[in-house]
């Protein structure tokens, strides 16, 4: 750290700035999609920000607003030689912070926070809704199933209804580019008025990340997964499933899913009223 004792300075940052931060997030053993800087900076290019010692940025995050009607913090780095020093938690309320004022007046604001900083977060005024549980499953050959098919443009607006539906808010533009990223695999279940769920893997670092998986029955959501894992036998796949649907979590364990690790979804203000039967695998940590 400078021994000048100046303050670091919060500055919004660019796009090759977010790259660094995913770079970041790849050492610390996040395993970000190959696409994900790029993805998540279009979403809200006024959505992060950090803290910079002259021209070093020495922490970062996301702060993101979907239509300044619901915002999602994440992607919250401090870069290891400052931890301790108080930088991050003063980066952490600047961000939640600027969020609020770019977000309508009473707007919520979720985050995905890992188990040692809840406390911390609940302080700072967010509410644990519900765990979520990371699985790794590996990829293996199934018969497709006969209503699985590749996405159909015909059916984008079932997909936008259901991810309306799933997620609580509008974010139509950062989906249609999650769902034509490159190195993606996208299916459906169903079509037209029998639409029952969507699916979206992406290639990591390491593998496989799914999200989301959306999906009206417990079968519609067993033979998405299964036509992923087929997809890629041998590979390994990550799907992040929410606490509060105990199917999400019997799937991956029916598929011998091993636990990696836990976190909790949490929101400052009201919680959107969500079907979480119908949420199988959450889209991301970092952006919600």
């Amino acid at each position: 750290m400078s021994e000048t004792n100046i303050p670091p300075t919060f500055t919004l940052l660019n796009r090759s700035q977010v790259h660094l931060l995913l770079e970041w997030a790849a050492l610390e053993g996040w395993n970000p999609g190959l696409h994900d800087a790029d993805l998540f900076y279009d979403t809200d290019p006024g959505g992060f920000y950090g803290f910079f010692e002259g021209n070093e940025m020495i922490a970062g995050g996301a702060l993101v607003s979907y239509g300044s009607a619901f915002g999602f913090m994440g992607l919250f780095i401090v870069k290891p030689e400052y931890r301790g020093s108080g930088i991050g938690r003063a980066l952490w309320h600047l961000r939640r912070d600027t969020l609020l004022s770019r977000l309508n007046p009473g707007a919520p604001i979720g985050m995905d926070g890992v188990v040692d900083m809840q406390g911390f977060y609940n302080k700072g005024g967010f509410q644990l809704a519900f765990k979520d549980e990371r699985y790794e499953i590996t990829g293996a050959s199934f018969s497709r199933h006969p209503e699985i098919m590749p996405l159909q443009a015909s059916d984008s607006n079932h997909v936008l209804e259901m991810d309306l539906q799933c997620f609580g808010y509008d974010r139509s533009a950062f989906l249609h580019a999650w769902l034509k990223q490159p190195e993606a695999k996208v299916f459906q279940f169903g079509k037209g008025a029998a639409f029952g769920g969507f699916i979206v893997m992406r290639k990591a670092l390491s593998g496989w990340k799914i999200g989301p998986l959306f999906a009206a029955t417990e079968t519609a959501a067993n033979a998405l997964l299964e036509t992923c894992m087929d997809a890629v036998p041998g590979d390994k796949l990550y799907l992040d499933t929410p606490g509060s649907n105990p199917a999400a979590k019997e799937l991956a364990r029916h598929h011998t899913g091993q636990f990696i690790f836990e976190c909790g979804r949490m929101y400052l203000g009201n919680a959107p009223d969500l079907p979480m039967e119908m949420i199988y695998g959450i889209t991301s940590f970092e952006l919600g």
